[in-house]
């Protein structure tokens, strides 16, 4: 067993007790329980490397999503392809990135795919939505800087000049060309600095754990808002999704995936704020300085800064967007922490993720074990059917949440409908 002290960071284990059978109106809080021992991680290939693909099926009929009592799930909007992300407008609207069909696994060298749109939802209306942009190479990432709509896509980040009054947009320019990265994590998460002056970009790696890779890939990037000044702001991040700020700080938190194929769990996921210059460890080591066997040619030097993240989450549970919830609908006990969106895992022998987590905060800092607050799309860990896949969490102006579900081709509201708010 490798040894990772408590105060080094929280982690956590999917339970199974959450299951499509409850009654959603009966279903209270599960929190997850800290590890008593402080050996928690298992030494690799402990477990099989188990290839346990999900297949994705219409919603039965019976099946619900549950989540905390005094809170409802509806439908807010749904027929899409594979809807991704989701950005407020200065207007009111809301833009969604949908990433199109035919989108496989990364050990697949994609080839250019063109049927990625990027959706407006004028004052937030989805019975009003129209599509803004086609013919887009798998779109993830949206942001907006003055004049301009930045869009990240699997082999550029491209800006369009966008006019929230008539809600259209120009032709695209590219900003930062990422030929050549069509194959491996193909996300591009894009967030500007509160003043502007910076643009942070999420790029995954090409391969699962290899050395020699453009130093962009597995990285946190910054760039001018015209695309020059490049600077690895963070690297070692096998696949940062979900970037933001934390409410009112020049703190940037991120959620990353981490690697493969080295049993059911090995290695963590994680949540973490995120250090100018740091070193988070892939491909040579994990969760600090626990050496990643298949890597020959380590780098003791640099293994030696890894950064321990924050919080652990479970292995292979495929983390993607998160939100800090500032909103005035939901409880107090919510406010300023994390929900952050489980994609749901291939690589478990009993399937793990498939649900938004929620995280408490107090003084800025992760102030206790993380909790499942929006399960169902898993019908059970040990069978192989989901009937959707959570990818981004959203803020509503009115404090509700909205879910992309990828799986499903929906988007869900989460809202606060009774009971105190302490």
């Amino acid at each position: 067993m490798a040894s990772i002290t408590q105060t080094d960071a929280v982690m956590f284990r999917i339970p199974h007790a959450l299951l499509a059978l409850a009654a959603v109106a009966a279903i209270a809080l599960t929190a997850w329980q800290m590890p008593k021992l402080p050996s928690v991680l298992p030494a690799p290939y402990a477990t099989p490397s188990s290839d346990n693909r999900p297949t994705v099926i219409e919603k039965p009929e019976n099946a619900q999503l549950h989540v905390p009592r005094g809170f409802i799930v509806q439908v807010w909007a749904s027929g899409f392809s594979r809807p991704r992300f989701l950005l407020q407008g200065a207007k009111g609207e809301i833009l969604l990135s949908d990433s199109g069909k035919g989108v496989t696994g990364i050990a697949s060298p994609y080839s250019r795919a063109s049927d990625g749109s990027v959706y407006v939802f004028p004052e937030g209306d989805p019975a009003q939505r129209k599509v803004l942009i086609r013919g887009l190479n798998r779109p993830y990432g949206l942001a907006l800087w003055q004049n301009y709509l930045y869009v990240g896509q699997a082999d550029s980040i491209k800006r369009y000049l966008y006019d929230p009054d008539t809600l259209t947009v120009g032709p695209g320019q590219e900003v930062i060309s990422l030929a050549g990265f069509n194959q491996g994590h193909w996300t591009r998460s894009l967030l500007f600095d509160r003043e502007g002056k910076k643009l942070y970009v999420g790029i995954g790696s090409g391969a699962n754990v290899e050395t020699g890779e453009d130093p962009r890939r597995a990285a946190i990037n910054r760039y001018n808002p015209d695309g020059s000044g490049h600077e690895l702001f963070a690297t070692g991040t096998r696949n940062p999704i979900g970037l933001n700020w934390y409410p009112d700080t020049d703190a940037l938190w991120a959620t990353v995936q981490e690697r493969d194929e080295l049993g059911d769990d090995l290695v963590p996921d994680y949540f973490t704020h995120i250090e100018e210059g740091a070193f988070y460890g892939w491909p040579y080591s994990y969760i600090g300085r626990h050496l990643d066997p298949r890597i020959e040619d380590q780098r003791p030097g640099l293994v030696a800064k890894a950064k321990v993240p924050d919080v652990l989450l479970p292995a292979h549970v495929a983390v993607l967007d998160f939100v800090f919830y500032t909103g005035k609908m939901f409880p107090s006990e919510y406010q300023l922490g994390a929900f952050l969106a489980f994609h749901g895992s291939w690589n478990r022998s009993r399937r793990g993720g498939y649900e938004v987590a929620f995280i408490p905060f107090s003084n800025a800092q992760p102030s206790g074990t993380p909790r499942d607050f929006m399960t169902g799309w898993m019908l059970a860990p040990d069978r192989k059917q989901v009937w959707g896949r959570p990818v981004a969490v959203f803020q509503m102006t009115d404090g509700s949440l909205l879910v992309t579900d990828d799986g499903a081709g929906t988007i869900w509201r989460v809202a606060y409908a009774g009971g105190p708010r302490g």
